[in-house]
């Protein structure tokens, strides 16, 4: 073999040894890549779907950020409260409605064990401007703790309501050119919304003497003031962001059932001037238990890291929300807005909630 024969040779076992080495060396460089402590920023994608009011919070950067510094990135999509069960949720990871009665629905369907997990809640309130409060409260239908906040009567507003009067049947109306027309709160459709049914379920306690309906005779006692209630609205939107929003910009009614979450975010995070908005806790209403319900493991991981991890519970309560069983993170972090805010819910009784299926037939009746 000729010199020229054998440096060709050499040539290519010399290339043929650095090509293994070069792949020896990227198989190790990706092998020490998933040994490392790199793996830090990995997170484990959980999909969900979610009531509107938690919309917000799941997309704050710094939910975000939090989340991922614990291994999970979340991929949530909203959906009305009472419409969940009927949606197709093979390939989701949770359901997070904003209250109980369709949580228990989603969980008979669930394949996980250990039940939902409620890692925040919030009461129902009612919005008013400042005018309006004022004449409620001058007719006996409110009573105004400071220029801020106060308490809605329920009885006498459901009497109010049953009678169809009118603001200019109020004294003191009359000096408010906007308040015109059939006195009435306006909240969301209650076949699709969890404000909405909740709105149902703490007016039927009060127009029932204090009794949870449990069965159709219930329905029939009180469903002629619950189809009022509904009707006079007329068209309803699905979720309470869009009447919250529309309120605050000046337009539509001047009552609005709204969650107390939206109105103590807007307060601590300062996005905007609230104006003369006046806070009215119903003297009955009904709270919001926002509930986690598991779909696989990895949903059941993410219930109880918001319930228990100290900085997720503290951004929940950036947004209004009061943590289960910790009262005293929300009381201080609202510390300086207790003119609107009711941190102790002094003198406010919980109505029980009935079944969704109660729930559902209270609905129809307010359409039929």
């Amino acid at each position: 073999m000729g010199f020229r024969e054998q440096s060709a040779s050499v040539r290519r076992i010399v290339g043929i040894v650095l090509a293994v080495l070069l792949i020896g060396g990227v198989a190790a460089a990706v092998v020490a890549g998933r040994d490392s402590k790199d793996t830090s920023t990995a997170t484990k994608t959980v999909r969900g779907v979610i009531g509107s009011e938690k919309a917000e919070f799941f997309a704050d950067p710094d939910v975000v950020k939090a989340l991922a510094a614990k291994g999970f990135t979340v991929k949530a999509e909203t959906s009305g409260s009472w419409a969940m069960d009927r949606l197709p949720l093979k390939g989701y990871d949770f359901a997070f409605p904003s209250s109980k009665a369709p949580a228990d629905e989603l969980q008979r369907k669930s394949p996980v064990k250990g039940g939902p997990l409620r890692p925040f809640y919030s009461p129902l309130v009612v919005v008013a401007h400042r005018g309006a409060a004022q004449v409620l409260a001058d007719n006996g239908l409110a009573t105004l703790s400071g220029r801020s906040s106060g308490k809605l009567h329920m009885a006498p507003y459901l009497k109010a309501a049953k009678a169809d009067r009118t603001w200019q049947q109020l004294g003191g109306a009359d000096e408010h050119a906007e308040l015109t027309g059939t006195l009435f709160i306006t909240s969301t459709d209650p076949a699709a919304s969890n404000s909405g049914a909740l709105y149902l379920a703490a007016a039927s306690y009060v127009a029932d003497g204090g009794r949870v309906a449990a069965d159709d005779a219930a329905i029939d006692r009180t469903a002629p003031l619950l189809k009022k209630l509904i009707q006079v609205q007329g068209a309803q939107q699905t979720s309470s962001d869009a009447p919250f929003r529309d309120f605050i910009s000046g337009v539509g009614n001047p009552l609005v059932l709204v969650y107390e979450s939206q109105v103590a975010s807007l307060l601590m995070q300062k996005q905007q001037e609230l104006g003369d908005l006046v806070v009215l806790y119903p003297d009955t209403t009904v709270s919001s238990d926002h509930t986690l319900v598991p779909l696989t493991e990895s949903g059941r991981q993410l219930g109880e890291l918001l319930s228990t991890d100290p900085g997720l519970r503290r951004l929940a309560v950036r947004h209004g929300f009061r943590p289960q069983g910790a009262a005293a993170e929300f009381t201080a972090a609202t510390a300086g807005h207790t003119d609107y805010i009711d941190q102790q819910l002094t003198g406010i009784r919980q109505a029980p909630v009935p079944t969704a299926t109660v729930l559902r037939a209270m609905a129809r009746r307010t359409r039929g």
